[in-house]
């Protein structure tokens, strides 16, 4: 079999660039397949007249994308898709001088790094045994309990103790939550653009999981209704107040209607609430309307900061021991130490401070979203951490990310949130909690600038 090389005379300025657009071209038209081996980096530097590092850079961007993958001893070779979707985010260690917009996660600066330092240098003088010594979660952490219940209504509920469970942040708690929830082979229906591991993380479950239609607020009423009536629905998975990919805040009504319609057919409700009380004018939650049917979470890292991995997840009370019991099989218990420092913080006001410090960065970033992105189609909420682009037709998911990244920033296909097998149009996310405002505002010039041009002028503009 003949080994694909570009055409020397297609290559265009700066040449690293134009390779990685050239093979990820060839893999999405067929013409490189899973497996396909590529020539090494010197014969392909000198078939095309270019430097050996020229092809070194390029064949390191495309082994970050995940594109090609090279062996020891074997060579590089195309990457065979996989059934586990990517990551939307960048992986670790490939920025260069990237302004990174993939990853969600709050604005972050030496306040943060401060306040940390204090409390580990207040732990070191006063940290109790038992969260050091203890096997037992019920003695681990059964002093950090009260604090729990403090943060809990300021997110708007006010739980019985004994419902609420300590958890490593929200990844943790909405694993425990669909276990609880629903068994293997029962269906559970969310937003059809929704949480990224929600349906890698159902399919190790052995849950169904089945994308419902959403609007501007939120999965369409109706559209759960009819699923309800077609096949028995066991657990609705939300994400009602922003932390949706589209950005949509679930109104009061459609939270009401939503848990009508639950009630009348008897299905449980997951409610993901991982950025706390970011949104400060949001409704209540929807376990507020229905606690009896609603297992819901919250945690620290996406409204406080991310090292604080702690969070809770308040589950109905007929559920407390079968919820106990697989967080114990999957967890065994919060780590005492990070509970901890959540529960100090929420006692002595840090915790509120940095919300506020976080509600005010993050309100400062949505605005400055509006200004640079004027004119162009996005949706955003209040103090939320990202916002939604619907792409010109121009432009293909794939094309805008690709051309994003040469241009130096970095953004999530929307097609990594799809639930639903039902093709979407063309969207990308952007995280706007990036180093400072001055890198945010570079990066949405950039793509206010692409999604005013083509694909072909996108490339050759740097």
């Amino acid at each position: 079999m003949t080994m694909w090389i570009p055409k020397p005379e297609e290559l265009k300025r700066p040449a690293y660039r134009s390779l990685i657009e050239a093979v990820t071209g060839a893999v999405n038209a067929g013409k490189l397949k899973p497996g396909d081996k590529l020539p090494t980096h010197r014969d392909l530097a000198y078939r095309l007249g270019i430097s050996v590092q020229t092809v070194s850079r390029a064949y390191d961007e495309l082994s970050a994308r995940g594109i090609i993958a090279g062996e020891v001893g074997r060579g590089t070779f195309v990457r065979p898709s996989s059934g586990d979707a990517r990551p939307p985010f960048l992986p670790e260690g490939h920025y260069d001088q990237l302004v990174d917009c993939s990853i969600l996660k709050p604005v972050c600066d030496q306040i943060h790094v401060d306040h940390m330092k204090k409390a580990l240098t207040q732990l070191g003088s006063d940290v109790l045994g038992s969260a050091v010594l203890s096997f037992r979660p019920s003695v681990a952490l059964n002093d950090y309990r009260s604090s729990a219940l403090k943060w809990l209504r300021i997110c708007g509920l006010s739980p019985r103790e004994e419902s609420v469970l300590l958890t490593n942040g929200n990844t943790s708690a909405m694993t425990v939550a669909l276990m609880s929830a629903a068994s293997p082979g029962e269906l559970v229906v969310t937003e059809e653009i929704g949480h990224h591991t929600l349906k890698p993380l159902c399919r190790y479950l052995g849950l169904r999981l089945k994308g419902l239609r959403i609007d501007t607020e939120g999965i369409v009423p109706e559209d759960f209704d009819d699923a309800c009536r077609a096949t028995a629905v066991r657990a609705l998975f939300l994400m009602p107040s922003g932390l949706n990919p589209t950005a949509a805040v679930m109104s009061l009504q459609r939270r009401r209607e939503l848990v009508a319609i639950a009630v009348r057919h008897d299905v449980l409700i997951v409610e993901s609430d991982a950025w706390g009380p970011l949104q400060p004018d949001r409704p209540v939650p929807i376990a507020a309307l229905a606690p009896d049917r609603t297992f819901y979470f919250t945690g620290f890292s996406k409204c406080i900061m991310p090292g604080l991995r702690s969070g809770y997840l308040v589950v109905p009370e007929q559920f407390e021991t079968a919820a106990g019991n697989r967080h114990l099989v999957t967890n065994w218990m919060a780590t005492p130490i990070i509970a901890d420092i959540a529960a100090r913080w929420i006692e002595n006001g840090t915790a509120e401070h940095l919300l506020d410090w976080q509600i005010a960065a993050l309100g400062r970033r949505n605005q400055l979203a509006d200004e640079v992105l004027a004119g162009v189609d996005f949706r955003a909420s209040p103090n939320g951490l990202h916002i939604w682009l619907p792409l010109p037709e121009l432009w293909t998911e794939s094309e805008f990310v690709a051309h994003a990244r040469l241009n130096g920033v970095a953004v999530a296909p929307g097609s990594s949130f799809t639930v639903s097998d039902t093709p979407k149009p063309a969207a990308v996310r952007i995280c706007i909690g990036v180093a400072t405002e001055e890198a945010l505002a570079r990066g949405l010039a950039t793509v206010a600038r692409l999604t005013r041009s083509s694909p072909e002028p996108a490339l050759l503009a740097i």
